[in-house]
């Protein structure tokens, strides 16, 4: 998969529609920090979805990966995509833009700076060995449409050989200060057949999502009786009778597409 195609995808799922936000506040208190930090087999960065930055790079970057931190600065994202495992690109890609049409469409926008977003893939060390990265992120800044731009991410390296599927999480500071999961999905399972298409897939996850017939055929842009034809097909191939059992199925499972 080409660069080029990872940061067109990437720009679309983090369009944004202002100008960019300011993060100096965030910048420098981390700079303040970041000395005093123990080393260990995490490191973090400031990410700037919207310049395909990173603002700060932790000193942990080259216990970590063997990396260096002005390098990675300077390259930014496109420096980051080239050093993933190819097989993951895809998979990761599709985690991101479900795990923001998720937060766009299910999440308020006064709850949003309480989310906190997990996914993993494998990434290149200095070595050209591929590890493991459990990547958390944090919204720090929000667009004039309250998309999230700017976030804290923490990177947890693991080891090659640990088998990992790619699975993205969103979860919910809650009024108990606890995280609360709001959404889980495993994009490396296939529980639907090849013979699903993508537009009943499209449906699949919407009715997840608790949506009527109604509000899919409105989010997609299409009837109400296509929608239920597709829900009639889904039925068949999964050799499901009903659409609770359907969303039962694949809730049970945690991973669905």
């Amino acid at each position: 998969m080409p660069t080029s195609f990872i940061k067109a995808s990437y720009k679309e799922i983090f369009q944004s529609y202002d100008n960019r936000p300011s993060v100096e506040k965030h910048i420098n208190k981390l700079i303040e920090l970041d000395p005093y930090l123990p080393y260990n087999s995490t490191f973090f960065c400031i990410t700037n979805t919207q310049e395909l930055t990173f603002e700060y790079v932790s000193k942990n970057l080259t216990a970590c990966l063997g990396l260096d931190r002005e390098t990675l600065k300077a390259g930014g994202m496109n420096m980051f995509w080239k050093r993933m495992h190819p097989d993951d690109l895809e998979q990761w890609l599709n985690a991101l833009n479900h795990l923001m049409e998720f937060t766009l469409s299910e999440i308020a926008t006064e709850d949003r700076e309480k989310m906190s977003y997990t996914w993993n893939y494998r990434l290149k060390n200095a070595k050209g060995e591929y590890v493991n990265i459990i990547q958390n992120t944090t919204p720090l800044e929000f667009d004039a449409f309250n998309k999230p731009i700017i976030g804290l991410a923490h990177y947890t390296v693991l080891d090659s050989n640990i088998y990992m599927e790619i699975c993205a999480s969103a979860k919910m500071l809650n009024a108990k200060n606890e995280y609360e999961t709001k959404y889980f999905s495993n994009f490396s399972k296939k529980l639907l057949s090849d013979g699903v298409s993508n537009r009943e897939r499209d449906v699949i996850r919407l009715l997840i999502l608790k949506h009527t017939s109604k509000e899919i055929a409105i989010k997609l842009g299409i009837s109400h009786n296509t929608v239920d034809t597709h829900r009639r097909n889904i039925m068949k191939k999964l050799n499901v009778s009903s659409t609770g059992e359907l969303v039962g199925l694949l809730k049970v499972n945690k991973y669905f597409i």
